[in-house]
């Protein structure tokens, strides 16, 4: 399935856009410093002809981690940040992870998201039956996006997994605007249905992955456990 909009052939939007509150609203003064990268092709520019209000970014830590792993990219938070935030103003972007207390490396990596413009959401990893261990942060993810829906007008989900499509549905009666970021193939039907656009990874990596002269050390942290 594609989807595309008018400008670009390759998204296409769900349903009606709804009308934003986002003059009405009191400015909290938060200031994210966005990198200065050129602006190369259309597709940087999918929202510039929609009004998008004030943008709020939730990211499932975890999800992104695998949708990399499957478009074999790394991902540059910074320019992530830029193309999520486009022609919109950036009120809060989360980003919920598992936390290992005994990787070093993952901790340099959060402290970096911390001050490059996101809000970090972690939880202790649980031990799982196999060995293997696992944070779920959907429940977080959910409360946030429904706390803070009176304080934004577009809520930028990069996530496929399905259950967040109740809280989505939520913010959405609510008058939220909602775009789903993740990869077609890990995404959700009843994700997809309730949103109003959906935007497949795939189409925008070129964007939001790390230039090939990237350091060891940058490369080394966005590897570490999600």
């Amino acid at each position: 399935m594609t989807f595309t909009f008018s400008q670009t052939n390759q998204y296409k939007l769900l349903k009606e856009r709804p009308k934003w509150r986002g003059e009405q609203l009191m400015d909290t003064g938060i200031k994210i410093e966005e990198p200065k990268m050129p602006d190369t092709s259309s597709e940087t520019n999918i929202f510039n002809n929609l009004n998008r209000g004030r943008v709020a970014i939730f990211i499932d830590g975890s999800n992104l981690f695998y949708s990399a792993l499957q478009l074999g990219i790394e991902i540059d938070y910074a320019k992530l940040l830029y193309c999520l935030s486009k022609s919109a103003k950036l009120l809060r972007a989360f980003f919920y992870t598992g936390f290992d207390r005994t990787n070093e490396k993952q901790q340099g990596f959060l402290l970096w998201m911390r001050r490059h413009g996101y809000r970090v959401v972690t939880k202790d990893l649980a031990q799982l039956p196999d060995g293997s261990k696992k944070a779920n942060l959907d429940v977080e993810i959910a409360v946030d996006m429904i706390n803070l829906a009176p304080h934004y007008d577009t809520a930028v989900l990069v996530s496929g997994d399905g259950d967040l499509a109740y809280a989505v549905n939520a913010i959405s009666y609510q008058g939220v605007r909602v775009e789903v970021v993740s990869v077609r193939s890990m995404t959700s039907d009843s994700l997809i249905d309730v949103a109003d656009c959906f935007i497949d990874l795939d189409t925008i990596k070129e964007h939001i992955q790390k230039d090939s002269a990237a350091s060891g050390y940058c490369r080394s942290l966005s590897n570490s456990s999600l």
